[in-house]
């Protein structure tokens, strides 16, 4: 496995994600090295569908994306759905977007990504029920297993998880990627 010795890697969500996107990423980060945080617009602590709960670390307003070295957007309907519309984690996420940094977007997660600007242009995989907001958005959307667009690393659903954790493990060894 890819070695990401102390690279904090923010993981940004409230209630309602899908418990294994947060779960296993975070385990594949800690395994690697990493330090991940949950960044959270909830105070104390957040609830997956399921009823896994997780200890918040910090606010999105809180935090700046200089702290970190990468992102994961876990999906779940209703935690994408409140994400997007909380103008201090949609900033957040704008800040990794634009400093290049690698960003692990899975299932419903990539609504965000539509939202700060971060999707035009870009090759990315989703939920199949995301296709036309992100084709709409500028996106070339396709469907398979894992994508990634230069730092850029989505997958459609938790049977993905595999393939993911080991592709965002790698591109968050890769660092910083350009324009």
């Amino acid at each position: 496995m890819t070695d990401i010795t102390g690279k904090k890697v923010a993981f940004v969500l409230t209630d309602g994600y899908e418990d294994s996107e947060l779960t296993s990423p975070w385990e594949a980060v800690q395994g690697a090295g990493g330090k991940p945080a949950l960044i959270s617009p909830k105070d104390g602590s957040v609830e997956g569908k399921k009823g896994h709960t997780q200890t918040v670390d910090a606010a999105p307003a809180d935090v700046d994306a200089s702290a970190f070295d990468a992102l994961v957007l876990p999906g779940g309907v209703v935690n994408a759905d409140h994400l997007r519309m909380d103008a201090d984690a949609v900033a957040l996420v704008r800040g990794f977007v634009e400093a290049g940094k690698p960003i692990g977007v899975i299932c419903h997660g990539a609504w965000i990504l539509i939202e700060a600007g971060a999707v035009e242009g870009r090759t990315i995989t989703s939920y199949p029920s995301l296709k036309t907001d992100l084709v709409n958005a500028g996106a070339n959307w396709v469907d398979q297993e894992v994508a990634t667009d230069n730092g850029l690393v989505s997958s459609r659903t938790p049977d993905d998880l595999p393939a993911f954790n080991a592709k965002i493990v790698e591109e968050f060894a890769e660092g910083v990627h350009g324009g």
